[in-house]
């Protein structure tokens, strides 16, 4: 067999099967980090509040989208969290271009855009996505009515 082939068809192979697994995995809600990187007093909020004095904090959870300016996944996640927002009473969402707030990116570990977190009502993280969520998906990672008292 010609190794230019094998060379060829070995890379649509890889190509194809990591195209499967981000298509699996992207915009799916995992846990919280397993270990917190702030002390116990501190929140993810905190952080967000440092650096964006204006924004304002769910009354039953925070969708914190994490962007840049030449992401299309990211206009797309944008008006998925604005949509639950606007629909869902005390939902709030606040998107944040990554390119001008470098050090909360690396504070809160975000490694690609778009990713969103998830804050409870005392804006602890309950969860994260990094890529593109369906509706779906962040109605299924939104806390209950009774999760948040």
């Amino acid at each position: 067999m010609n190794p230019g082939l094998l060379i060829l068809v070995l890379a649509v192979v890889v190509a194809v099967g990591f195209g499967l697994h981000r298509r699996r995995v992207d915009g799916r809600f995992a846990g919280a980090p397993a270990a917190p990187a702030q002390p116990a007093e501190e929140t993810v909020w905190t952080s967000v509040a440092a650096a964006l004095p204006e924004a304002e904090l769910g009354e039953r959870a925070t969708l914190v989208q994490f962007s840049s300016a030449f992401c299309a996944p990211c206009r797309t996640t944008r008006v998925v969290l604005a949509d639950v927002a606007e629909r869902y009473d005390g939902v709030a969402h606040l998107e944040i271009d990554a390119e001008q707030h470098l050090d909360l990116v690396r504070e809160l570990d975000v490694r690609r855009t778009p990713t969103t977190l998830i804050l409870d009502p005392a804006g602890r993280e309950l969860t994260r996505a990094a890529g593109a969520p369906r509706r779906e998906q962040v109605l299924a990672a939104l806390p209950t009515s009774e999760e948040t008292r």
